[in-house]
């Protein structure tokens, strides 16, 4: 199996009634990505980070970045600065792609 090619990367995703378990496609300190999943109703709590980008692969919901809220659904990608406080909410089961660059 290829760490550098994910021919599905939804497949890769992990849902727990526990809460979200990001899965990394590559965990190096110079830079990360991950898929998550959360099921319908799961959150991720609000909270401040470094700079971080999410690309919605399935599912809707709702992300806050500051006091900004968005929609979300398959396609939509948000950026969120470092140190934004930033959350999601999902309405149905959603599944998304993560990266985040150095500290």
């Amino acid at each position: 199996m290829s760490d550098i090619y994910f021919a599905d990367t939804k497949l890769k995703a992990i849902f727990s009634a526990e809460g979200p378990k990001p899965q990394f496609l590559i965990d190096t300190p110079q830079f990360k990505a991950l898929v998550v999943g959360i099921e319908e109703g799961g959150q991720i709590p609000v909270h401040p980070g470094e700079a971080a980008m999410y690309h919605f692969l399935e599912g809707e919901g709702l992300m806050t970045v500051d006091d900004e809220s968005f929609a979300i659904k398959p396609g939509v990608t948000v950026i969120a600065p470092s140190g934004a406080k930033r959350g999601m909410n999902a309405r149905t089961r959603v599944v998304f792609l993560g990266s985040k660059g150095e500290k």
